[in-house]
């Protein structure tokens, strides 16, 4: 079985986390061997990129979410490293605008979805509403529960408009949570990362758990499936994730149009 078979969690499934290890790297190794395996599939990005954009049919949205220190933007900046950024762009969603409070909670989110022969990374997304506002009591249960039927039906109409979706759960421990806070705390460099709901967020640990439970259970379809990638291992969420993309672009069958014009007329003086 296919590395991304195995990520992959079947429709249907109740998600438990604590079922799923997050030191796991599926008999992988950090060698020699398995940097020769990342660099291969990194270089078939790119192709599978160009070609995506050469085609102009299909669309590629990647749903990246994770608790705080999961690697989301590590996660962006080693696997589409390779990507042209005219085609390549990157939606970050915080705490919303007044403007986007002022519309419903996915008006933010569609307008940012990629067009034809684009690719676009979320880091966070709409989950947002079935996650922090749920864990934080944003608004009251009758209002999100709604949400999990209106992110399926969103998502539906992304699939079966042209755009393939691959949403991406980045699965840490919280003792490694902790380690990489303390790392961050120890680097000058890297404090700047640092905010107070960081270290705030952790006593939700738990509710945060139940929260991405329900939503990959509840929001998990064929069409756009969710992954839980083992992420306690950088090197092995690296590999996972561009394993994924490369696999999930070749199934789409792209292929270059032809030439628009005859080449067999063509002369230069």
């Amino acid at each position: 079985m296919s590395l991304t078979k195995e990520l992959l969690v079947k429709p249907g499934k109740k998600v438990n986390l604590k079922h799923f290890d997050p030191e796991d790297t599926f008999g992988y190794k950090k060698n020699e061997k398995m940097e020769e395996k990342l660099a291969k599939d990194l270089a078939r990005l790119d192709q599978l990129q160009y070609l995506l954009y050469a085609e102009n049919k299909h669309a590629l949205l990647v749903v990246l979410q994770a608790v705080d220190t999961a690697g989301k933007d590590g996660t962006i900046r080693h696997v589409m490293t390779g990507m042209s950024p005219q085609s390549c762009k990157v939606a970050s969603f915080k705490a919303p605008s007044a403007e986007e409070m002022a519309h419903d909670y996915l008006w933010r989110v569609h307008k940012v979805v990629p067009g034809r022969g684009e690719v676009g990374i979320f880091n966070r997304s709409h989950y947002e509403d079935v996650l922090v506002v749920r864990v934080h009591d944003l608004v009251p249960k009758s209002v999100w529960l709604q949400h999990y039927d209106q992110i399926n039906d969103f998502e539906r109409l992304l699939t079966e408009t042209g755009t393939t979706i691959v949403k991406i759960f980045l699965h840490i421990s919280r003792e490694e949570q902790k380690q990489r806070l303390e790392k961050r705390l120890d680097d000058p460099d890297r404090r700047w990362k640092l905010s107070l709901s960081d270290f705030k967020e952790r006593q939700y640990w738990d509710n945060y758990q139940e929260a991405y439970e329900d939503a990959i259970t509840r929001c998990n379809t064929k069409d756009a499936p969710w992954y839980i990638i083992p992420s306690n291992h950088k090197w092995f969420r690296n590999l996972a994730v561009s394993r994924i993309l490369v696999e999930t672009l070749e199934s789409l069958s792209m292929k270059f149009p032809k030439s628009t014009i005859d080449i067999s007329q063509m002369k230069l003086k």
